[in-house]
């Protein structure tokens, strides 16, 4: 009996476990399955190649000559003209500028904003009313800005002043043509021109010193406009182109447009500079009072018609027939044809 009980036990227990055993299998039925880390693949490596050496940028001769002339702004002065100006490189009021000559900048006298390559005077200035003293340096041996005399030797021909009817705004020295005439100072080219009535072939240079020179009546012109000229430089020949009598140099000075006297700064004689410093003064500009009351005169011409006489146009202007005699170089007895020209006043 207990064998039995022993046997019916084993077998209920060995059932129950097989029971469990099944439950947990088809529980089980597919784990979770845990994948293993994969090696990181390191991507390929790419070749590089070392970067290639920037090459200096090429400067060419344009560029240079660009940066060379950019214009440069300088402060402006009250008396004295201290411009430099840099060969190779480059318009009436105190302002520094720079003029454009030909695609090209220039350093010039600071007092100038205008640059007209026509007209010797555009500046307009009235010196009557000028009132400064100005100070020039006429040159400066520490900046290489020398002065020359215009000609080998200078003889005064004619004088500045009032000459017969009308001013003479220069003085005339003697030469031969084709004698070399220099450019007295430092500066650059603003006029090439002829003028029949006057001058003839003349050429008038700007300078560093804040002056003007006018050289008139040459047979040749050997420097253009815009050109820069070193005192004692050749500009042209001798002649006696223009208004002209004989061969002689027309030589001005003129500042603001005005001529001055050329021997307040020239010692002809001597043929030099009176000095390195020239004061302008109104003192130098007064004989504009005096030219003004000089040159102007007023002349009346009566054109004899039919049936005029002396005694009519006498009457007709207010003056006595021996006035018209006089001034005529006529007599009473002088027969008037029509058409005859009369000076009655």
């Amino acid at each position: 009996m207990r064998l039995f009980l022993y046997i019916l036990t084993l077998f209920v227990c060995i059932s129950l476990t097989g029971q469990v055993h099944a439950q947990e299998r088809k529980r089980f039925k597919n784990p979770v399955k845990i994948k293993a880390p994969e090696p990181k693949k390191e991507p390929p490596k790419e070749e590089t190649t070392p970067p290639a050496e920037e090459e200096p940028p090429v400067e060419s001769e344009m560029d240079e000559s660009f940066s060379d002339y950019a214009p440069v702004k300088v402060p402006s002065i009250v008396s004295e003209d201290t411009t430099t100006a840099d060969e190779g490189t480059l318009s009436v009021v105190e302002v520094a500028e720079e003029i454009k000559v030909d695609c090209v900048w220039v350093k010039v006298a600071e007092y100038y904003s205008i640059w007209d390559s026509r007209n010797v005077n555009p500046y307009k200035i009235d010196p009557t009313k000028f009132e400064d003293t100005v100070v020039i340096n006429l040159y400066d041996e520490a900046k290489g800005q020398m002065w020359s005399p215009p000609l080998a030797s200078a003889q005064v021909n004619s004088n500045f002043g009032f000459r017969g009817y009308r001013w003479h705004y220069g003085t005339d020295l003697d030469l031969n043509t084709g004698d070399p005439v220099r450019a007295a100072f430092d500066g650059i080219v603003r006029i090439v021109r002829f003028d029949a009535s006057g001058w003839g072939n003349y050429v008038l240079l700007r300078h560093y010193n804040g002056l003007e020179t006018l050289y008139g009546h040459l047979s040749r012109q050997d420097v253009e406009v815009g050109q820069l000229v070193k005192a004692g430089d050749t500009i042209g020949l001798g002649g006696s182109t223009g208004r002209s009598s004989g061969p002689h140099l027309h030589m001005e000075i003129r500042y603001q447009g005005n001529a001055i006297n050329p021997i307040n700064i020239y010692d002809f004689d001597n043929n030099k500079l009176k000095s390195q410093i020239f004061t302008l003064t109104p003192e130098h500009f007064a004989y504009f009072g005096t030219q003004k009351k000089a040159v102007v005169r007023r002349t009346v011409y009566h054109t004899v018609r039919s049936g005029d006489n002396l005694g009519k146009i006498a009457r007709r202007y207010g003056v006595s027939v021996s006035y018209l005699c006089k001034i005529n170089r006529i007599s009473t007895r002088t027969l008037l044809k029509t058409g005859r020209r009369l000076r009655v006043k």
